[in-house]
């Protein structure tokens, strides 16, 4: 019985210390090609372990914890597909590895949607890309950063593409198209989620103000209640539970989709700065370089109003969203003109895919392509009329047609409404234009060469314009490449109230710089 019992001790010493890989590390994955791609697992503590893969080769020794660490220089290697060998007291081989440019896409539902729940059917019986892959980490909420996820890397063949992240799917083919590498998408989202969710705890520690947002959050989770708060609510349990376990692996940058759950809590003027914390601890965490964040600004949503001067928290956090995109190694992918009034999940996916794969050839591979739609620069007064002037033209500004009606819910055609134009002689929908008393009324507008004249014979003396400036505007100002302008203001009046959030954020509105 004792040497049964020491014989059961033995074998289950041996199976620990075996050289043992995280899930993201395993057949099919696409490596970053880059001069340090990590390659990391676990042994027993002290063990050698030699990593190869085509003709790299590289050795790491376990800490006394049993973590080892090694980088691999793929960026001369070709595309593949090899094999990578992991040799320690055993050998593993991970198989068909690919060396092209990897993609974390992260956020809420809209990024979490699958290409099958969308309309695309075509796309999903016509997919045969086996050189773009996903690899999919499944929900976990965590209260500490855990060591491994749950999740298997797919290919864009017509049996797995539909489970795709949609916006993923149409990222990574873009940026496919063009390169002419393997794309890799790691995918990790929740619907609902909140900003805070994804960001690390020393993320939320970073500035006064988000450590006290982020507080005011964890003592409403830690309140005893009849509803707990919802893991993907709670402060870093995504971060913990669907991030950590894949860092460092080697990255080209991220996408995100995500706002809709912050957008009514009064966050517009602190999100820019969770955002930018949030990036800077996932850049100095994965320690590839300062990658980039692009994000997608909200769709247009909820019924649409004729009344003008309105006030929106949508179009406020829209407004947080561009104000986040200006910053170095980011950009937001207007979709004013891709969303749908009674759901909050528009099934036009391929814009908002495409229109990120837009930012990213440009500001990431360096493409001479266009890749933004009209953007407010600056304003001058003229008699009764405003002129304003726009960055990034290309084509020519375009006063795009507007049909007579429009589908409130895309997947039902018959359910049509008159489409509401708020100045039904103007070439362009969507201005509103105020006096010294700040009471807004729709305004005519027309495109002047690279400019646009607003103007309404209720105001002689004009101060300030608004575009688009609601939850779900009608709006049709584009560049001649097919690019949406996205909402904006010339003023820098207080936004809805003086607003407030959870941990006592409060202040005016960012205006957009001019």
């Amino acid at each position: 019985m004792l040497c049964l019992l020491l014989g059961v001790i033995l074998c289950a010493n041996a199976a620990q210390a075996e050289v043992r890989l995280p899930a993201i590390i395993s057949d099919g994955m696409v490596l970053q090609k880059s001069d340090h791609a990590p390659i990391w697992g676990w042994a027993a503590p002290g063990e050698e372990i030699v990593v190869t893969l085509g003709t790299q080769s590289a050795k790491a020794v376990a800490d006394k914890e049993g973590r080892w660490t090694v980088g691999l220089a793929t960026k001369d290697l070709g595309a593949g597909p090899f094999d990578l060998l992991v040799r320690g007291s055993n050998t593993l081989s991970v198989k068909d590895v690919l060396i092209g440019e990897v993609w974390l896409c992260a956020g809420q539902s809209n990024m979490e949607m699958k290409l099958s729940t969308t309309r695309a059917t075509e796309v999903l019986a016509k997919a045969n890309n086996p050189r773009l892959r996903q690899f999919k980490v499944e929900r976990n909420a965590a209260e500490t950063p855990a060591d491994d996820v749950v999740g298997h890397w797919v290919q864009a063949v017509p049996a797995t593409v539909g489970d795709f992240s949609a916006v993923g799917y149409y990222f990574g083919q873009a940026l496919q198209e063009d390169l002419k590498v393997p794309v890799g998408l790691i995918h990790s989202s929740w619907g609902g989620s909140t900003a805070e969710a994804w960001m690390s705890a020393k993320a939320l520690a970073s500035s006064p103000e988000i450590k006290e947002r982020a507080a005011a959050l964890q003592a409403v989770a830690d309140q005893p209640s009849a509803k707990p708060v919802a893991p993907n609510k709670t402060p870093s349990a995504l971060f913990n539970g669907m991030l950590a376990p894949v860092i460092p692996y080697g990255l080209a940058g991220a996408i995100w989709y995500q706002g809709e759950s912050n957008a009514g809590s009064g966050l517009a003027p602190l999100y820019p700065k969770l955002l930018a914390a949030m990036i800077a601890d996932w850049r100095q965490r994965w320690q590839c370089g300062d990658f980039p964040l692009y994000l997608c600004q909200l769709a247009s949503n909820q019924a649409k109003r004729n009344e003008p001067g309105l006030t929106s928290t949508w179009a406020e956090f829209r407004e947080a969203q561009a104000e986040f995109g200006r910053q170095p190694n980011a950009g937001t992918a207007i979709l004013i003109d891709v969303g749908e009034e009674k759901t909050v999940h528009p099934s036009n996916k391929k814009d908002p895919g495409e229109r990120l794969a837009r930012i990213a050839l440009a500001k990431t591979y360096g493409r001479d392509i266009v890749y933004s739609g009209p953007v407010y620069q600056s304003s001058t007064v003229e008699g009764d009329k405003i002129r304003l002037k726009f960055t990034n033209t290309d084509g020519g500004l375009v006063a795009r047609p507007l049909p007579d009606t429009y589908p409130p819910l895309s997947t039902k055609p018959e359910e049509t409404l008159p489409l509401v134009r708020y100045s039904p002689g103007s070439d362009l929908q969507g201005f509103l234009i105020c006096g010294e008393n700040r009471k807004w009324v729709w305004a005519d507008a027309k495109i002047d060469g690279n400019d646009v004249i607003v103007w309404s014979s209720k105001i002689s003396q004009p101060v300030a314009v608004r575009y688009a400036w609601a939850n779900n505007p009608t709006c049709n100002l584009y560049n001649g490449a097919g690019l949406p302008a996205g909402p904006f203001r010339t003023d820098s009046f207080p936004g809805t109230k003086e607003q407030s959030a959870p941990g006592g954020v409060t202040g005016p509105l960012i205006r957009p710089a001019s």
